[in-house]
Parts: C-alpha cells; sequence; structure tokens
C-alpha cells in the first residue's frame, strides 16, 4: 500500500472520526452555537457544491471524453453524475425517518428529562441513528477516497467539508443514547463508531475499485462522486444550515465555502 493510498485512507477516517466531536460537543457545551453551526453547514455545501461542479464533474468529463469521444463522453459524464444522486437518495429513502441522522437537534435536548417508558425507546433511537449514520456515511467515504487519490489538495478539502458535515450527526447519534443511558462513554463510543463506515467505505474503494480502475471507471465514479456531494448538500447541509439560521448566516456560509474552494483551486489544485 503506497503512500498516496495511506493518506487517502487517513484523511477518510478523519472526515469520518468527526461525528465524535459532535457528541464531544453535546457533553462539554451548554447551549448550541446556532450560528456557528448554521455558518459551517452553509460553508460545507458550499465548498461541495462548487467543487463538484467546477472541478469534480469536469475533470470526469475530461476522462470519459478522452476514452469515448466528445458526445458519449459528456453523456456518461451525465450519466454518472446521476447515478450519484440516485444511489444517495435510494440511501436517504431507506433510511426510517424516525432515526434521520440529518435530524435537527441541539445541545439543549441533553437537559430533557425523559419518562421510564421512553427509555427503550430512545435507546433504540440512538442506535438506529448510529446506523442510519453510518450506512449513510459509506459513499462519503468513497468520495472522498477516490477525490484524494486523484488529486491531494482536492481530497484534502472534501474531507474537511465532510467532517464539518458529520458534526451534527454525532449530536444525533450521542443525545438519544445519553437520554436513554445516561452514560456519556457509552453515547460517545456509538457515536464514534457511526464515523468509522467513512474509511471502511474508502477500504472498499481500494480493495474492489483501484484494481479495475482505467479512464472510463474512473471518470464515471468520479461523476458519481459529484453528483453524490451535490445530492447531499441540497438535500441535507443547506435544509440542517436553515433550521439552525436566525438570520442569514447559512447563506454567508455558502458563498464563503464557493469563495475559498475557489481561490483554493486557483492557487493550490
Amino acid at each position: 500500500m503506497d503512500g498516496n493510498v495511506l493518506f487517502a485512507l487517513g484523511l477518510t477516517l478523519l472526515a469520518g472520526l468527526a461525528t465524535g466531536i459532535g457528541s464531544l460537543l453535546a457533553f462539554v457545551t451548554k447551549r448550541t452555537n446556532t450560528k456557528f453551526l448554521s455558518l459551517s453547514l452553509g460553508f460545507s455545501a458550499g465548498v461541495m457544491i462548487y467543487v463538484s461542479l467546477v472541478e469534480i464533474f469536469v475533470k470526469a468529463k475530461v476522462a470519459l471524453v478522452d476514452e469515448l469521444g466528445e458526445k458519449p463522453g459528456y453523456w456518461a459524464t451525465i450519466g454518472g453524475f446521476f447515478l450519484g444522486i440516485l444511489v444517495i437518495a435510494l440511501i436517504d429513502k431507506l433510511l426510517p425517518k424516525t432515526t434521520n441522522p440529518h435530524e435537527v437537534k441541539g445541545v439543549e435536548d441533553m437537559e430533557k428529562t425523559p419518562s421510564n417508558d421512553e427509555y427503550t425507546k430512545l435507546m433504540r433511537m440512538g442506535i438506529f441513528t448510529a446506523l442510519a449514520v453510518g450506512i449513510h456515511n459509506f459513499p462519503e467515504g468513497i468520495a472522498t477516497f477516490m477525490s484524494a487519490m486523484q488529486d491531494p489538495n482536492l481530497g484534502i478539502a472534501i474531507a474537511f467539508a465532510i467532517a464539518i458535515h458529520n458534526i451534527p450527526e454525532g449530536i444525533a447519534v450521542a443525545i438519544p443514547l445519553y437520554y436513554a443511558t445516561g452514560n456519556r462513554k457509552k453515547a460517545f463510543k456509538w457515536s464514534f463508531i457511526s464515523g468509522l463506515s467513512e474509511p471502511v467505505g474508502a477500504l472498499i474503494a481500494y480493495l474492489l475499485l483501484m484494481p479495475f480502475l482505467n479512464g472510463i471507471m474512473f471518470g464515471v465514479v468520479f461523476a458519481a462522486v459529484a453528483g453524490i456531494m451535490v445530492f447531499i448538500s441540497l438535500d441535507e447541509l443547506l435544509p440542517a444550515a436553515q433550521k439552525y439560521d436566525e438570520t442569514h448566516y447559512s447563506i454567508y456560509g455558502l458563498v464563503a465555502g464557493m469563495a475559498v474552494m475557489a481561490v483554493s483551486l486557483v492557487l493550490f489544485i
């Protein structure tokens, strides 16, 4: 396993384990900083949308056009893009609504005291939310890994954006488990474990995709990565940012994320 692969796997691991940061925030802070969360989630969405449409989609198109020709290559890129959207949309559709890992929760929810008959339901909800986060983060791990393998600087930007959006997921896992058990360590453990599916996704991408990676495979996978990240941004990050928002912080964050990504593409990538 060469250095590039280890670097890409390491980035994916760090991005996934940001769920643990969310659970720690739930335990060490008294109130949710809604302005910061809204700004951060908007920033993450801006980074992911801009880099997907301006950089990743274009690189996928270049690879497929080189392999298949102008028109077939463009059609293949479009197909890969919407295939990625379809995959992540199906995952979202199959997840139970009651365990939606992107349901907005605040640290203040930690102070609520459930009745005795709610404890079992809360424990079940927390574990299923952890599983839902794990399932959902699996394709994100593939996206981060493939991006980092193609371009390390691009991988860093995507890993950073995904790490930000994993923080509220960690809160969503930790809160019901803490309700049910009163055990901070157990709640943190499940939140931490739920993030491990991202490096697992990266490892599977390495084992299953890398041996067969040619120009066509790379182009289709990269186009699908762009679709996955656009869908995550529009379906999850921006709605969550708007729910936390008090004024226009989510939009300010979105524009800032696009601007930072645009500048970094010129200067570093």
